[in-house]
């Protein structure tokens, strides 16, 4: 097992599962878990193949179609629960007790294969050959949908999310964001990198179990095109002026030394809420000790806050924009967007006609009233945990 020491204190070690694929554990800064970890035992089928993408000729966006998460894991028990550490009965993905684990998707959108051979990754017989490749339109194209889709376990319990685990934790995780940021964007073929959280059945989560994913993309997504079509539009610094303008405005929700946490100008959802550094860093990767060290509790905060909005948990998406990894570099920022569709407590935002044939978006909630609702909630959960604003 490969063992290095990280950022904060914590140790990653690196071993593989049964069926070749990369598996790591980060443990805690003073953790309890020994060297030691068990070996993968199992018998597990060949890796499924890799994903074809199409190219939706009208739009431009390449569509993956991979037949092979059809049949993936849907709300287990929690006896068979599959990101539990491995028991007797209960042969999971994770052959040892851990702090935070991340390993490969059994069932990946993209991967196993790189645009290069790569360990264990063999390489694509069609791999996109560059972004220029990507970017050619033309009737009935196809590539191989090379990339690594990963799981990232927060903590070995059974329910839960982000929200739930302590500082120490959270600083772990993100000290694991970091990390495989930096590895997944020196892969062969590797053009973005994006690690999330899905929160909620609302938002189609089919385990329970509290954890989040990391996609590393064969292209650049949609959404940060726009973003790089807006940058040459206006200005290159155009995240700075962003972050001035929401600084000065009645919707920032939170702030540090490092961080600022604000609701849009132009929110689209009930709940919406922007996290940014307060310099330019392209990704979690590029972010000092310090800025992690700040992120954590004041990322804790922030989501104790959006549960608090209701008697219930809030169900969200928590989605990590980095630039990408050969272009934008300089003007595409790390931020946090964090969105959920629900607008009351027993009501949910769908994507209906307009939205989601058109792309043609109406808010029911200004944000400045979301703003000052999540401002009080997390006046609140502070009150409640003793933290000084």
């Amino acid at each position: 097992m490969r063992t290095q020491v990280l950022g904060a204190g914590v140790v990653r070690r690196a071993t593989t599962l049964a069926d070749g694929r990369d598996l790591f554990y980060y443990d805690d800064p003073g953790t309890a878990l020994g060297p030691e970890r068990a070996v993968d035992a199992r018998t597990l089928a060949p890796r499924p193949d890799t994903a074809t993408m199409r190219l939706d000729v009208l739009t431009g966006d390449w569509i993956t179609v991979a037949a092979n998460r059809q049949h993936r894991v849907m709300m287990p028990s929690a006896d068979a629960d599959p990101l539990a550490p491995q028991t007797p009965g209960n042969p999971s993905e994770v052959p040892s007790r851990y702090d935070v684990a991340v390993f490969e998707n059994r069932s990946p959108a993209f991967g196993p294969a790189l645009a290069e051979a790569v360990g264990t990754a063999p390489a694509a017989a069609d791999a996109p050959r560059g972004l220029d490749d990507l970017d050619a339109p033309g009737l009935g194209r196809t590539r191989t949908a090379v990339g690594r889709c990963e799981v990232v376990c927060f903590s070995p319990e059974p329910a839960g999310s982000f929200g739930t685990q302590t500082v120490t934790r959270a600083r772990t995780v993100i000290e694991a964001w970091a990390d495989r940021t930096e590895a997944l964007s020196a892969l062969p073929g590797i053009q973005q990198v994006f690690p999330f959280e899905n929160r909620g059945a609302e938002i189609g989560v089919t385990l329970p179990h509290p954890h989040g994913q990391i996609y590393a993309y064969p292209y650049v997504t949609p959404r940060t095109t726009r973003t790089l079509d807006m940058i040459d539009r206006t200005a290159p610094d155009l995240f700075a002026r962003i972050l001035d303008t929401e600084q000065r405005s009645e919707r920032v929700v939170l702030r540090g030394e490092h961080w600022t946490a604000f609701v849009p100008f132009a929110a689209r959802w009930p709940l919406e809420v922007h996290l940014m550094p307060h310099r330019h860093v392209p990704d979690l990767a590029a972010t000092t000790d310090a800025e992690r060290d700040e992120l954590a509790p004041l990322y804790l905060r922030l989501l104790r806050g959006v549960d608090a909005l209701y008697d219930t948990p809030t169900p969200y998406i928590a989605a990590w924009h980095q630039a990408p990894v050969r272009v934008g570099r300089d003007s595409v920022r790390l931020h946090l967007q964090l969105t959920s569709p629900r607008r009351a407590a027993d009501r949910l935002k769908y994507l209906a006609g307009s939205e989601a044939a058109m792309w043609a978006w109406a808010a029911e909630v200004t944000p400045e009233q979301g703003a000052e609702r999540l401002r009080d909630a997390i006046a609140r959960t502070d009150a409640v945990d003793g933290v000084s604003a």
